[in-house]
C-alpha cells in the first residue's frame, strides 16, 4: 500500500477514482489562493455526488483527538455501525483506528491532502478502498476539519 503526498496545486498521484479526483478537484476550486478552504466554503449540495461515502471530520487538540461529525450513509450502511459524534479512538478494529488516526495526524501535521489505496476487513471478508484525506480551516493555517472520501471496491 503506498501513501501519497501532493502539494494543493496538484492531485495527488495515483488517485485514480472518478469520484475522489472530482472531490479533490472541488477542494481545490475553494481554496481561492489561499493554502486551503475552510468548512465553511463547503456546501453539502456541491458534494451531492459523493456525500454518502465522506467523512467530515472536527480536530480537537491538546491532546491532539478525531471526532467524526458526519458518517456518510454509504458508509454506515457497509461498515455496519454509525460512528457520527464519535470519537476514532472508539473505532472497534484496533488495527483500522490506528492507520486512520496516523494518517489524520499527518494530514493536520503536512497540511497537505493525502490519498492512498488500502484494505480491511468489513464482517468476514476484506475490502480495498480508495480514500481521499482532505484538510480545512477557518484560520488559514490550522487544519480543524478534514473533509474524507472513500470508495470502496467490491472486487
Amino acid at each position: 500500500m503506498s501513501l501519497l503526498e501532493a502539494e494543493p496545486e496538484v492531485r495527488p498521484q495515483g488517485l485514480d477514482d472518478p469520484l475522489l479526483i472530482r472531490l479533490h478537484d472541488h477542494w481545490r476550486s475553494l481554496r481561492r489562493g489561499r493554502e486551503m478552504p475552510s468548512r465553511a466554503d463547503l456546501d453539502p449540495i456541491d458534494i451531492a455526488f459523493i456525500l454518502g461515502n465522506v467523512l467530515l471530520v472536527d480536530v480537537l487538540r491538546d491532546p491532539l483527538r478525531f471526532r467524526i461529525r458526519l458518517h456518510g450513509t454509504n458508509m454506515v450502511a457497509r461498515a455496519g455501525y454509525d460512528m457520527t459524534g464519535r470519537f476514532t479512538d472508539e473505532l472497534p478494529n484496533a488495527e483500522f483506528r490506528a492507520a486512520t488516526e496516523a494518517s489524520f495526524a499527518h494530514v493536520v501535521a503536512k497540511r497537505r491532502p493525502r490519498a492512498w489505496t488500502r484494505k480491511r476487513m468489513i464482517g468476514d471478508r476484506w475490502m480495498n478502498y480508495d480514500t481521499l484525506m482532505l484538510p480545512l480551516s477557518a484560520d488559514g493555517v490550522n487544519v480543524d476539519m478534514l473533509l474524507v472520501g472513500f470508495v470502496y471496491h467490491d472486487h
